[in-house]
């Protein structure tokens, strides 16, 4: 019987991704289904199709060519006479301004009309996509600071959504669900690390979305807090790493596993130690006494 063969990694990705369609669509193209085949096969027409594709994307399953490696300094230096000449001959533009403005609340300069015309002539995203960037960017900066972000905020979001080919609303929709699930479990996390009131510093949050990256369940990271506070007397971030990345290396994915091999560790008969000379010597003296 003929069997299809599944990286622990590629499952792990797709439960964390909570998408039906996706994990069809990945099984589907795992067995040797054609990808021009996949929607009438599936039944997935349309955007139900898009999504499962783009979140297949977001989550590395996707077979596609290497990323296009843009740097924010190859963008062309727009004048305010490219500004002026787009606001009156590119309605879809003049369109996608007026949105922006809205989004964020504001007027924008010239220097972030350049900046927007980079987003359309430079990077090549559609109108459609930068009002969801923009809207996406607002909501985190509203959450961090309770502020709108720079247009040079968002410009360095954009410059990431390109390279990764987020380049349609299907694709867009995907990666901000990506994103929200990550969100998600990463305060989950902080609750069970009881951290209240604060953000994570960028040293804390390198730690943090590693381990959300391992996928282990929360009882999991749980165990291994509680053996960082009481081997240690508190929260140690490099200690606990250190016992995160031991049970990933040795292949342990579930609470179980790990109780079964602490208990064997716990079993096990310590090894003998053989007398050195000086304590072969004091027994013998004693057994001269004697």
């Amino acid at each position: 019987m003929d069997c299809v063969q599944l990286q622990r990694s590629d499952i792990a990705k797709l439960v964390a991704a909570a998408s039906g369609d996706a994990a069809l669509l990945y099984l589907y193209l795992q067995n040797g289904g054609p990808e021009e085949g996949a929607q009438q096969a599936l039944g997935l027409m349309g955007t139900r199709f898009s999504c499962a594709m783009a979140t297949l994307r977001q989550l590395g399953l996707w077979r596609e060519p290497d990323k296009k490696i843009i740097a924010p300094g190859e963008r062309p230096a727009y004048s305010e006479k490219d500004v002026t000449l787009a606001m009156d001959t590119d309605s879809e533009f003049k369109m996608l301004y007026g949105e922006v403005q809205r989004v964020l609340g504001r007027t924008l300069n010239d220097e972030e009309l350049k900046i927007l015309l980079g987003f359309v002539r430079y990077l090549g995203l559609p109108g459609e996509v930068i009002s969801v960037l923009v809207s996406y960017c607002k909501d985190l900066s509203r959450q961090r600071s309770g502020r709108n972000p720079s247009l040079r905020t968002v410009e360095k979001e954009a410059y990431a959504w390109a390279e990764q080919g987020i380049d349609t609303l299907e694709a867009a929709a995907a990666f901000i669900h990506s994103q929200n699930i990550r969100r998600s479990r990463l305060h989950q996390l902080m609750n069970l690390l009881q951290i209240r009131g604060r953000a994570l510093t960028p040293g804390e949050t390198r730690y943090a979305q590693s381990w959300l990256d391992m996928n282990f369940p929360e009882d999991v990271l749980a165990l291994a807090y509680e053996k960082t506070c009481i081997n240690t007397g508190g929260m140690n971030w490099p200690y606990m790493n250190t016992i995160l990345t031991r049970w990933k290396d040795a292949g342990y994915r579930t609470l179980e596993q790990i109780q079964k091999q602490d208990k064997k560790a716990g079993t096990a008969k310590p090894a003998q130690r053989r007398p050195d000379a000086k304590e072969r010597a004091a027994v013998a003296r004693l057994m001269q006494e004697e």
